[in-house]
């Protein structure tokens, strides 16, 4: 059974991939952008999956690393710089500042934590909004250019998207091997009982700080790719809003869980397309669709088939103990 259930997934796994990279190919200008803006927002909330979901650190921060990369870029590539040299200075900066902002993370926690990086992302957004010789303030910055790769220009939009659907993937193998690397096993540890980690010689403190660099250097990384995706930015999409819906898609998806982000990115980016059909009520049918969720399963979307596979399991084993047991104790 385990070994047709690992057949089923790789199976699935495949059926997935090959599906985003060819249904697209039939997609106008609008679904590909949209398409493109759910791998973004999928690395991003991937980074917040590391630092809330296994780490178990909130921040309210992530939007404002999205914002960090995106400027990064689009300041470097406007000036003529590649973006892979734009990319490379985000991870840094985005890493930096995370590390920084994981200090807090070692003197408070919960709703406190919440508060301290909510206010880092207010203090980005004003740097964004105010700083005119850096950022350009409210008029933003325009004509930012897509990258060649290889010789292949990426400024139509499927190109772009095969851009941000290759660099999910590399994201999701990198963070897929940390996860199950000591690392992501000491990640969790802190999040399930510091007190607890700390006395089987975890260092806390060191983990608790590469958890908030590791997952902000992927908000560098999204906000690397969303510059060059719309091509101009100001300093409205890096609100307090952004790092908001980032919450929610983790939380939606399923904290903890590695394809939680996936789902949950889908949730709040392509459902409300969905749903436009309705009109003025979209908005309204999108809220009570996630709140329903939420009430139901706190855990997610895969929280709800974690507890169904669990309770199947169980009642498999449970079965197959009264088998055997039945024989010997029959009359």
């Amino acid at each position: 059974m385990n070994v047709s259930g690992k057949y089923l997934r790789i199976a699935l796994g495949a059926t997935v991939i090959a599906g985003l990279i060819v249904v697209p190919l039939n997609f106008n200008r609008y679904g590909l952008f949209i398409l493109s803006q759910w791998a973004v927002m999928t690395i991003a909330a991937m980074g917040l999956n590391l630092t809330l979901g296994y780490a178990g650190q909130v921040s309210l921060a992530q939007g404002a690393f999205v914002g960090i990369g995106a400027y990064a870029a689009a300041i470097m590539t406007t000036q003529g710089m590649p973006l892979i040299s734009a990319l490379g200075v985000a991870i840094a900066l985005c890493f930096s500042v995370g590390w920084m902002l994981g200090y807090p993370a070692l003197r408070v926690q919960h709703h406190y934590l919440a508060f301290v990086t909510l206010a880092f992302s207010t203090l980005a957004f004003l740097v964004f909004r105010n700083e005119d010789w850096l950022t350009r303030g409210i008029y933003g910055i325009s004509n930012i250019p897509r990258p060649n790769l290889f010789g292949f220009a990426t400024n139509r939009p499927l190109p772009f998207y095969y851009v941000c659907l290759g660099s999910l993937g590399i994201v999701s193998v990198m963070l897929w091997w940390l996860i199950r690397s000591p690392w992501g096993r000491a990640f969790v540890a802190l999040r399930e009982n510091p007190v607890r980690a700390l006395s089987l010689g975890i260092d806390t403190r060191r983990y608790t700080l590469m958890a908030f660099a590791i997952g902000s250097a992927l908000g560098g990384v999204a906000g690397t790719l969303y510059a060059p995706l719309t091509q101009y930015i100001d300093p409205v999409p890096f609100n307090l809003s952004l790092s908001l819906d980032l919450l929610m898609m983790v939380i939606v998806g399923g904290a903890g869980f590695f394809f939680g982000p996936f789902l949950g990115a889908m949730i709040a980016v392509l459902l409300p397309e969905w749903l436009r059909f309705a009109e003025g009520y979209y908005l309204m049918m999108y809220a009570i669709a996630v709140i329903l969720l939420l009430v139901y399963s706190p855990t997610g979307i895969l929280g709800i088939l974690d507890r169904y596979f669990a309770e199947r399991r169980t009642k498999m084993a449970s079965a197959l103990r009264a088998a055997e047991s039945g024989p010997g104790t029959a009359p």
